[in-house]
């Protein structure tokens, strides 16, 4: 049978006990249907990137479903019509993954970062970092705005050289009127 990774978002209002029973009812219409749930991840309840159906965060839950197509179709079909589920994906995969998803093993990392560099920011020594200024005193003419090679630096700022159009119409008037 095809291996599929399936992720659905439930609604921000309810529980992670309603998230938990509705992954283990969809679970049970995968059973239904001659496939089963290899693993289930509950991550937690996380902000959204933008709003969906009025939400602004929303319940991760992940199952990896070995399963016929048939079944994958009537699960998406009734998360479909559920109004706790605002949003679901699947995705047919080679093999799953026998470790912890990449989500759950996030909080991990953080820890190592934390233990090796001595804090949250680490040896960046704060905001500024250690150059400086919030313009990053750094030399070499860079920044905002930079220098033109023309010699710009004498011309007020603001001001343009005059186009010939503008020579033209400055210029005072050699006709003679007789």
């Amino acid at each position: 049978m095809p291996l599929y990774e399936h992720v659905f978002l439930a609604r921000q209002d309810i529980s992670q006990t309603q998230v938990e029973a509705l992954t283990k009812d969809y679970g049970e219409v995968i059973a239904e249907g001659g496939g089963r749930v290899a693993k289930t991840e509950y991550w937690g309840l996380k902000s959204l990137a933008f709003k969906i159906k009025k939400n602004r965060k929303a319940h991760y839950a992940l199952m990896n479903i070995d399963a016929p197509p048939a079944a994958v179709a009537e699960m998406e079909r009734r998360m479909g019509l559920s109004p706790d589920v605002i949003r679901f994906l699947t995705v047919r995969v080679e093999r799953h993954e026998t470790e912890p998803s990449v989500q759950m093993r996030k909080s991990d990392r953080d820890d190592r970062r934390d233990g090796e560099r001595g804090g949250f920011r680490g040896e960046r020594g704060g905001f500024r970092g250690e150059r400086g200024g919030f313009r990053g005193e750094r030399g070499g003419g860079g920044g905002f705005r930079r220098e033109r090679e023309g010699g710009d630096r004498d011309r007020p700022r603001g001001a343009r050289p005059p186009r010939e159009r503008d020579a033209e119409l400055s210029a005072p008037s050699t006709s003679e009127e007789s």
